[in-house]
């Protein structure tokens, strides 16, 4: 986790999907940058009791709240009680995805708009139910992915609901910018998250060898990213879809 203090104390943001992996990274960092965190997740697991734990013996200001993005009533909910406990959201990360490998043959409409509901929709849904509370200066990032740049055989589901995310970003930095809400997206890499735990030992040597850094990313390398676009360092940057994926 970075020591570079990116001046973000005393603000308020929300992060989706915020108990593993790059969400759970992204909440602490953001927790000892001095920012007051409402997280959501989907279901009740260790991790969600664990991250209250050591968010708790931080001393941060933080709180982890059950929420269904891809339903819109609970999304809007979100963001009005997120408010009522922290007041204006300052920073918006929209991180929540799931991820399944079918080829198209396979590939049914049940799993095609479950994927497409998660990592596009609800994106929507919460971007939707924020903006009556965002402050003036807010930062949204949303995180894509690097497939949605160079493809994936047996994911095109999840491939198009990434590219999606470059998209949406793109038209709501526009639409958003002039009332100085800035909107940007990470194109993160592959990182040692719980999707990786399946790969075997050879196919993590393989992808490793893709990537010009030589080893995978940790999820610290991608809320490191989400500090600098939420902060005043990226005042003049929006639209912008940020490569973290080690240069695949």
């Amino acid at each position: 986790m970075t020591a570079v203090d990116f001046g973000l104390k005393g603000r308020h943001a929300l992060v989706t999907g915020g108990a593993r992996g790059i969400g759970r990274a992204t909440v602490l960092a953001l927790a000892a940058q001095g920012v007051a965190v409402t997280a959501c997740y989907v279901n009740e697991s260790e991790q969600v009791e664990s991250l209250r734990r050591e968010l708790a013996a931080t001393g941060a200001r933080g709180t982890l709240v059950r929420c269904d993005i891809t339903d819109h009533e609970q999304a809007a909910r979100l963001s009005a009680e997120t408010h009522e406990r922290y007041g204006a959201i300052d920073v918006v990360v929209n991180n929540a995805g799931v991820i399944s490998h079918l080829p198209l043959t396979d590939l049914a409409p049940d799993e095609w708009h479950r994927i497409l509901d998660t990592n596009l929709s609800g994106m929507y849904h919460v971007i939707r139910g924020a903006l009556p509370y965002l402050a003036d200066t807010a930062s949204i990032v949303n995180i894509s992915s690097a497939v949605a740049h160079h493809g994936m055989p047996g994911a095109s589901h999840y491939v198009a609901s990434k590219a999606g995310v470059m998209g949406l970003t793109r038209a709501l930095a526009k639409e958003l910018g002039p009332r100085g809400v800035r909107v940007n997206c990470i194109a993160s890499g592959l990182v040692e998250t719980d999707q990786m735990k399946a790969v075997s030992a050879e196919g993590r040597a393989a992808y490793e060898q893709r990537i010009s850094l030589r080893r995978l990313g940790d999820p610290a390398d991608i809320a490191d990213a989400v500090l600098f676009l939420a902060s005043d360092s990226a005042r003049y940057v929006a639209g912008a879809t940020l490569d973290v994926d080690g240069g695949i």
